[in-house]
């Protein structure tokens, strides 16, 4: 099964990298590397590269529903690194010098890079298999319903541990928010939900803990299911006002960030 979040422990291990190598080379030379010399530029070149392919491949390959060319969920995964690593080259490129056009186009970065992550946290609110293919209503109410015959057993199985949890079962079984929130504040409610079974546990016999953590994992993955089926149409909705929106911001981008490299190479190669 694929790690959650894989990706973005990459990039930031690839950006510590990149950072400390930076910090080499200033401390060698003592000073910041220039935009136009050859560290700046590389960054700048490689960092540009990046921001290219994240903004195509995953393209190609969403649209390539034919293709076999690697599961559409390692290539998102592959989109947000270079969408994280890209962007952070780019940064160390500008010399933390960011007037006229350059300026600019790091903003946009910016805003495209913060628009990508609102974008993966809404995407992931979406329940899909390992290959991409997002879960219809009626698999994810058969995966419920399996869920909560195996809670029912296990209940049956541990009748002291449910003689102790049970009013406690069913208060959590019951918060449940409908809308937006269950896309918006889902990390909230797991938190808060951990929160609540870490100071339920310090209450149970220490004989009884195994036990009840089964059944509460049991319980979350329940509610885990039935919120991802009461989100399920909103989460849709939200992912396609986000396209309506990302995709322009990125088009803005690349639309500077080519005129920005075409007046990089024009006044700092050919005029010279």
């Amino acid at each position: 099964m694929r790690r959650q979040g894989l990706e973005i422990w990459l990039a930031i291990a690839a950006m510590v990298l990149l950072a400390a190598a930076y910090l080499g080379v200033v401390i060698a030379f003592r000073d910041v590397p220039a935009a136009g010399g050859l560290f700046g530029h590389g960054l700048g070149i490689a960092g540009f590269l990046l921001m290219l392919m994240t903004e195509t491949l995953y393209s190609l390959r969403k649209r390539s529903r034919q293709a076999r060319w690697g599961r559409l969920s390692t290539w998102l995964q592959f989109h947000i690194f270079t969408g994280l690593v890209g962007p952070f080259m780019v940064l160390l490129h500008t010399s933390w010098r960011f007037n006229g056009l350059a300026g600019v186009v790091l903003l946009f970065t910016i805003t495209v890079v913060l628009s990508g992550i609102v974008g993966r946290y809404i995407y992931t609110a979406v329940p899909r298999t390992a290959d991409g293919v997002v879960f219809e209503a009626a698999e994810l109410e058969r995966d419920i319903t399996a869920a909560e015959r195996m809670l029912h057993r296990r209940l049956e199985s541990q009748p002291q541990a449910a003689a102790v949890l049970t009013p406690w079962l069913r208060d959590v079984g019951r918060r449940q928010r409908a809308g937006v929130y269950q896309v918006i504040g889902r990390i909230g409610s797991d938190w808060v939900a951990r929160w609540r079974w870490w100071r339920q546990k310090r209450q149970l016999d220490p004989a009884l803990r195994g036990q009840a953590g089964e059944l509460v994992r049991l319980l979350h993955r329940r509610n885990q299911l039935q919120r991802q089926l009461g989100s399920l149409a909103t989460a849709r909705r939200m992912l396609s006002v986000w396209h309506s929106i990302h995709i322009p911001l990125g088009m803005v981008l690349f639309t500077t960030a080519f005129i920005h490299v075409g007046a990089a190479l024009y006044y700092a190669t050919l005029l010279k």
